[in-house]
């Protein structure tokens, strides 16, 4: 579980054309992440 303060964990994720992206494209920024779980659900 990532709690807040937490250091991001490595990762790779797509964005909606396709284009992979992991945590060392953003070494040097800060990222914000946003999570809808429910997005595209019926819920």
């Amino acid at each position: 579980m990532i709690r807040v303060g937490d250091r991001l964990p490595d990762f790779c994720l797509k964005d909606q054309s396709g284009n992979e992206y992991n945590r060392a494209d953003f070494s040097d920024q800060r990222l914000v992440l946003f999570f809808y779980i429910k997005d595209n659900t019926p819920g």
